[in-house]
């Protein structure tokens, strides 16, 4: 094949492939929108404004308990989990001297043992607080100095949440707020806000602030550092009218709408007022009444089938201008 007829056949497929391409993309060889309509009702019941925060289970005050003096552990009285009252005794310990002479003593039998245990008292390491024991770092026989971190104490648990800027504004002390954790996602537990903190915190340019939530009855689940979901109910009405968020527009004025059935039967819109917006439903402050029918609309993507009588397609047959696949001038023809 010369060079001539090989440009002449490209040329060719690049004009078939064109309109291929314009043939499914005006006959229907690909999707088309469809308009679809459907009713709700207009309902009463609760509807909440509710912000949305993670953060994690957290000790209000957390102390590390470490020995008053370098030596040996010899006794450990409360392990983790356990609830110690300020000023009971945690553990017992040797100074690292009460230690060498009940070691030497060893090797002289127990009765000399005993006799240097009565006459050299071991040092009690105490509770500073009331709480739980959230951590223990060491064991029996441990040498210790006084920067050892012996157990870990919390007076009690509560939930720091991390909230957006955007939404600080929104909170305010005592709002009434739900927590869930990941690990137990089915149990709901009831909490308010008690400190709201003052100073940010910037993490890859979005602006958080710590808000410390307080749970009614700290569950025994809870664990330190657990990852908790936090809903911060800033209003609540118990009974407001509800339409469907989606059923509710804007229109260019910033005035809302919904959209009705009109006296010919065909949608119409209407003004209305709003109030709370929970994501769902919206409020309805006038405009509509409970059993009040508004109507959703919505575009749906529907497949077309490709086209039977595209000329690109095996066995296609292009249409005449008066619609008939074999008559006329388009038609078929034999055999001259």
């Amino acid at each position: 094949m010369t060079t001539g007829k090989k440009i002449v056949w490209i040329s060719a497929a690049v004009l078939i492939g064109a309109a291929a391409i314009f043939w499914f993309s005006h006959r229907g060889g690909g999707k088309k929108n469809e308009a679809v309509t459907r009713s709700a009702t207009v309902t009463q019941g609760p509807i909440e404004d509710v912000v949305q925060a993670t953060g994690e289970v957290s000790p209000l005050n957390r102390v590390e308990i470490k020995p008053p003096i370098g030596g040996r552990i010899e006794k450990l009285l409360v392990d983790e989990g356990a609830r110690v009252k300020e000023g009971e005794i945690l553990a017992w310990m040797s100074s690292s001297d009460r230690a060498a002479v009940l070691d030497a003593a060893a090797a002289q039998g127990p009765a000399e043992v005993k006799r240097w245990q009565d006459a050299y008292k071991p040092t009690p390491v105490v509770a500073p607080l009331s709480g739980e024991i959230i951590a223990r770092n060491v064991v029996v026989g441990q040498t210790v100095d006084v920067a050892t971190v012996l157990y870990v104490l919390s007076d009690r648990l509560i939930v720091i949440a991390q909230v957006d800027e955007t939404d600080i504004g929104r909170l305010r002390l005592a709002v009434p707020s739900r927590i869930t954790l990941d690990a137990y996602p089915d149990r709901v537990i009831d909490g308010k806000v008690f400190s709201i903190l003052h100073e940010g915190k910037n993490v890859s340019n979005v602006i958080t602030y710590d808000v410390k939530v307080e749970p009614q009855n700290v569950p025994l689940f809870f664990r330190s550092q657990m990852t908790a979901n936090v809903s911060f109910v800033v209003n609540r009405k118990e009974d407001a009218l509800l339409v469907p968020s989606s059923a509710v527009t804007e229109t260019r004025s910033g005035e809302k709408q919904v959209m009705v059935p009109g006296p010919d039967g065909k949608p119409a819109a209407k003004k209305i007022d709003t109030g709370l917006e929970s994501g769902t439903n919206v409020e309805v402050l006038s405009g509509l009444n409970a059993g009040d029918t508004v109507l959703i609309t919505r575009t749906k993507y529907t497949p077309q089938q490709a086209a039977a009588n595209s000329p690109f397609m095996p066995g296609g047959k292009p249409k005449s201008p008066s619609g008939s696949g074999g008559q006329g001038g388009g038609g078929n023809r034999g055999p001259h």
